[in-house]
């Protein structure tokens, strides 16, 4: 009798655990306080100087604007007809200068002035015409046999445009209607731009070998 009383009183405790276990609530352990009360807390250096740059990030620095410092002064020389004259002046003033570069443009150059007889309708209008003008004396002419200027008369290619003017009155005083119209072409030109100290006192005629129709123009610097 008392064994089978002690089984069943130690089955009651055994399912009586098992059920404290299961159903017993989470015991919250307190984190403990990583300084006393009142004690700033240690940060190590790394970690403050990692935050300070987290919270004020560095601002890029603009490499144009610390290459153009405020006491340069930028310039640009020109035009060069030919890029061998704009490189023989560049390998000269490359080393007087704090920067240097070189650019090239289109620019409409005159070819001189021409004076002519407008185009007749055909070949035999055109001779006819010219044997008129042999017969007043006249003998440099051209009758155009081809291309866009067919049956034109020829007067002359003129550099300078008063000369021209004379031309086109004689011709005029004949009888004729002779036209002067100015021809024109577009060619590259060379620029060479440069930046200077402000107070360099530099003269950039003294350094290029011929700088007669060369022109100066301030412009911001590069």
């Amino acid at each position: 009798m008392f064994p089978r009383v002690l089984f069943l009183l130690l089955l009651a405790l055994n399912i009586g655990g098992a059920f404290w276990i299961a159903f017993a609530p989470d015991a919250s352990v307190p984190t403990p306080a990583i300084t006393d009360p009142g004690v700033p807390a240690l940060v190590l250096l790394s970690e403050r100087d990692g935050a300070r740059a987290g919270a004020n990030p560095t601002k890029p620095v603009d490499a144009a604007a610390a290459a153009a410092s405020s006491s340069d002064v930028c310039a640009s020389i020109g035009p060069f007809q030919t890029q061998s004259d704009m490189r023989a002046s560049l390998n000269s003033l490359t080393p007087l200068v704090k920067r240097i570069q070189y650019r090239d443009e289109r620019a409409t150059q005159s070819r001189g002035f021409w004076v002519f007889l407008a185009a007749m309708k055909t070949r035999e209008d055109a001779l006819g015409v010219a044997r008129r003008l042999s017969a007043k004396g006249v003998r440099d002419y051209y009758v155009v046999t081809a291309g866009e200027q067919l049956n034109t008369i020829s007067l002359g290619l003129f550099r300078e445009q008063a000369n021209a003017e004379r031309r086109k009155a004689e011709i005029a005083g004949m009888g004729f209607e002779p036209q002067l119209i100015q021809r024109t072409e577009e060619l590259p030109v060379y620029w060479i731009d440069f930046a200077r100290d402000v107070d360099s006192g530099f003269d950039w005629r003294s350094h290029v070998a011929n700088s007669n129709g060369i022109e100066e123009r301030t412009i911001d610097c590069f």
